[in-house]
């Protein structure tokens, strides 16, 4: 009973949170047009102030793990590799891009670090997970979804300029530089001043509510039933698949603590609509990877919860 109030305790406040901007936008106290623009703010400087707080105060090269983000790296393609080989299953069809990318990509930036401060109540290893898998996200999308577009002519390749773009958009991504804006900062020993510190704090602090109600305030129960096969076979890659394939590996490697629980998150999290929007831009219909965000997001209030559970039960977190 105390491993499960303990992975309530992780989840639910999350959740309740998202339920809350569900129900503000349903009362007509929040619009999607509030939603967007605070998703906008949290992502280019509420959380990337988080991350640099956190950062800027650690030591390092004492708390730098190269095969943890190594780790973090190598089962995010893996599990590309895995959602490509399933995704064969269903022949050439015009959503198998959008499939794919649903499959393994998630919110990993800013839900990893929401539910890694609910339950340490710090950022924590988060930095290190997001170093290790956001990039590959990013860059293994672009390419996936160019190359199985439904407009790509046969034999077509790679499109260089997009490539380059998306290069480009990691490397000026807000999350990425308030890593390394963090990690320099700690780096070079540098004083933190009192009233930048009492600043960076508080604009710290609304990342995870904002970011949590402006989620809510964009979720459709009618889109998340809207789902097919394809969709449900997706979902369950997401939220359980990953998690039963590269799990016991970072267990047998020793893993436990903030380290087992990032991992669990970067694999297990619901799908980001980031991916979707990208999608819809690159001439996807877009209903799989929208139908996966909406039900992976409301599905995950379980299995998060149970897979916390597992682990604490166990003793590994």
């Amino acid at each position: 009973m105390d491993d499960l109030i303990f992975s309530l305790n992780a989840t639910l406040p999350i959740f309740l949170m998202m339920m809350l901007g569900y129900f503000l936008r349903r009362v007509g106290l929040v619009t999607q047009e509030f939603a967007d623009l605070a998703n906008g703010f949290v992502f280019k400087v509420a959380l990337p102030v988080v991350l640099f707080d956190d950062l800027c105060r650690m030591d390092i090269v004492a708390s730098w793990d190269g095969g943890f983000v190594a780790f973090c790296a190598l089962a995010t393609l893996a599990s590309i590799l895995l959602c490509w080989l399933v995704s064969r299953a269903f022949g050439c069809v015009p959503w198998r891009g959008e499939f794919i990318q649903a499959s393994y990509r998630s919110g990993a930036a800013f839900l990893g670090v929401a539910f890694i401060q609910s339950i340490y109540g710090e950022a924590g290893v988060s930095p290190l997970m997001v170093i290790g898998a956001v990039p590959v996200y990013n860059v293994s999308a672009v390419v996936i979804l160019q190359l199985m577009s439904p407009d790509r002519r046969v034999g077509e390749g790679l499109d260089a300029g997009l490539l380059k773009r998306t290069l480009r958009g990691i490397a000026t991504n807000p999350i990425i530089l308030g890593i390394v804006a963090g990690c320099a900062w700690a780096l070079l020993r540098l004083p933190m001043p009192a009233i930048l510190g009492k600043a960076v704090l508080s604009v710290g602090g609304i990342a995870t509510p904002l970011g949590l109600i402006a989620l809510g305030a964009s979720f459709s129960f009618r889109k998340a039933f809207a789902v097919g096969v394809p969709s449900l076979v997706s979902s369950a890659i997401k939220l359980v698949g990953l998690e039963l394939v590269f799990l016991p590996c970072a267990m047998a490697l020793g893993y436990t603590g903030q380290k087992l629980v990032a991992i669990m998150m970067m694999l297990g999290l619901p799908s980001t609509v980031s991916g979707y929007v990208m999608a819809r831009n690159m001439g996807y219909e877009g209903t799989v990877n929208s139908s996966v965000v909406m039900l992976t997001t409301l599905l995950s209030s379980v299995t998060l919860t149970f897979w916390i559970w597992l682990l604490k039960s166990n003793g590994l977190v």
